[in-house]
């Protein structure tokens, strides 16, 4: 293989410990991210790691996207670039690059999001580090909007950087049932654990969630206490649909709640998972998905007795009230209270 990065070093023995670093697979996925795509792109090419394969996949823009892409391999032809004519979902976009990437560890970016510097030789550095079942190596994020500015951190930061609170680290099956905690394009994998699970579930409309139930189970995770990526926020994003009726995303949540249900293995886990799905019979109530929070509903109910909240939402749900449009005038009113991922 030949890195995108092209870094070279006159020092005598770099050439040998180059060639023995690991490979890393950046696999960026493009949906009309015209605006973004080649930020997203160069700073990939721009890490100061020697070993860096970089795969593009267009899934179906519409945009001028391709054409930026095409313009960007001209001056960086290793880059291995799929074009898919239609869009054929982002899980199964993800797995075609997947199925080429031959680096050690992998990750998964989306063309609106941006590596800072370094990220890839420190995430690189604790995975070589670390002894035991490890999986994942994930770090803290800061989130811009769309013309770049940060508008906050997915762990809040002090003075030096670091996170304020601690972070999820070691076995984090039980945490990932009770929150979404982790960034997910702060994610470096091992290609071998994506290909013992099969890559993304490709029936679902999204992946991390999924991913992490099921890897996470048998894996450990570790968290490196750095900013290291730029993680945008658009209007358009798949995180922002969740609020709307028309949405698929919570519909691929239940199937991933049932697969929770199947391994999870202590009462606190269970209880883990309880909460999760009370979350979402409300979320399901509000976009008006009433049989999706009664099929929630009947989830629960193989783990506890739903509560009196729950019971009101689900006897809500019989009635199919028209609810959606005043739920979104509400986040109007109180953005903070829409979380930013849709699970």
């Amino acid at each position: 293989m030949i890195s995108v990065t092209g870094q070279f070093n006159t020092l005598p023995m770099s050439p040998y410990l180059n060639r023995i670093k690991p490979w890393v697979s950046v696999i960026c996925t493009s949906y009309n991210h015209q605006a973004y795509v080649e930020q997203a792109l160069k700073s990939v090419v721009d890490q100061g790691y020697p070993n860096v394969e970089l795969i593009v996949i267009d899934n179906g823009s519409v945009d001028g996207s391709v054409e930026r892409i095409a313009a960007f391999i001209e001056q960086y032809p290793s880059i291995r670039f799929i074009h898919n004519p239609i869009n054929i979902g982002l899980t199964r976009a993800f797995n075609q690059g997947l199925a080429l990437a031959e680096g050690r560890y992998i990750i998964d970016l989306s063309a609106d999001d941006v590596l800072l510097p370094g990220r890839i030789s420190k995430q690189v550095a604790l995975f070589e580090q670390l002894a035991g079942p490890y999986a994942v190596v994930f770090s803290n994020a800061a989130y811009v909007d769309t013309d770049g500015q940060e508008i906050a951190h997915h762990y809040p930061v002090n003075a030096q950087g670091h996170a304020r609170s601690p972070v999820p680290s070691g076995n984090v099956f039980q945490p990932i049932l009770e929150s979404y905690f982790i960034c997910t394009p702060t994610m470096m994998m091992r290609r071998d654990v994506l290909n013992e699970l099969g890559g993304y579930d490709e029936t679902l409309a999204y992946e991390d969630f999924d991913f992490w139930v099921r890897s996470a189970r048998l894996y450990h995770y570790a968290y490196l206490d750095e900013v290291l990526m730029l993680k945008r926020q658009c209007p358009d994003s798949m995180s922002a649909q969740v609020i709307w009726p028309d949405n698929n995303l919570l519909r691929s949540t239940l199937k991933v709640c049932y697969k929770a249900y199947d391994r999870c293995a202590t009462p606190d886990e269970y209880q883990a998972l309880a909460g999760r799905i009370r979350t979402f019979i409300r979320k399901a109530f509000y976009v008006e998905q009433f049989d999706l929070a009664l099929q929630f509903g009947e989830l629960l109910r193989h783990i506890e007795r739903p509560g009196f909240f729950s019971s009101l939402i689900l006897g809500l749900s019989r009635l199919h009230l028209p609810v959606n449009k005043a739920y979104r005038q509400y986040l109007k009113w109180y953005p903070a209270s829409q979380s930013a991922k849709p699970v």
